[in-house]
């Protein structure tokens, strides 16, 4: 009830205009792996306006909640958890219609019959109208019939090599499969995020072999 209010207070704030945007989806290779996290984070617009995150209770106890941490300074985050996948979609349907955000995020676990065609339809049209990206993180999940403009697969790769220190992770590292659009053509990327400049560098495809089998294979991956 008090993030739902907080919302409303929002509303007669300010936001800038940005271009249009819809609902995206993402799937991560494995329902442990943080790497969908991160690259939702960094494809979020670069504005201090809030953003609304909303998990269910397994994605919450399964995934873990956000870490602020890893997030911009400059960003503020209304977190929601709720116990039902419906819930969740109510509560992103809400927050996409406070003009006042930057995005809303919601995560959901498993293929629950609540996460319908129709209510994605729902999403993707009440974030065109308002202007807010909007993300949703399916974990343990197949895709299935969905509205959203753009269905993702992301995973983690090995971090990049760390400029002074050969033992420590360095830059994070993604896979990530655009495999549905209606906005660009499918495809795959091997995607980096320079934390200094908060920008996302796309990298060789990762059929050409920018990715050896062997790179980082005495590293941590990013989590």
């Amino acid at each position: 009830m008090s993030a739902h209010l907080s919302i409303k207070r929002l509303k007669g704030q300010a936001r800038p205009r940005v271009q249009q945007v819809s609902l995206s989806e993402v799937f991560p290779q494995t329902v442990s792996d943080a790497g969908a996290i991160g690259f939702v984070l960094s494809r979020l617009p670069k504005t201090s306006a809030p953003v609304l995150w909303v998990q269910d209770h397994v994605s919450c106890k399964e995934a873990g909640r956000p870490y602020l941490p890893g997030i911009r300074e400059q960003s503020q985050l209304i977190w929601v958890t709720v116990s039902r996948p419906a819930d969740v979609l109510w509560a992103m349907e809400e927050g996409l219609r406070c003009h006042a955000l930057s995005a809303v995020i919601g995560e959901v676990w498993g293929a629950p019959p609540a996460v319908s065609f129709t209510a994605t339809k729902r999403l993707a049209l009440r974030a065109e109208a308002a202007g807010v990206a909007c993300w949703l993180i399916r974990r343990a999940a197949e895709p299935g019939l969905s509205a959203a403009r753009e269905r993702w697969r992301v995973g983690s790769l090995p971090s990049a090599a760390h400029a002074h220190d050969p033992q420590a992770p360095g830059a994070p590292r993604w896979q990530a499969e655009l495999f549905k659009s209606r906005m660009r053509k499918p495809g795959t990327w091997a995607l980096t995020h320079d934390r200094a400049a908060d920008r996302v560098h796309i990298l060789a495809p990762v059929r050409d072999g920018a990715v050896a089998e062997s790179d980082g294979a005495r590293r941590k991956r990013a989590l």
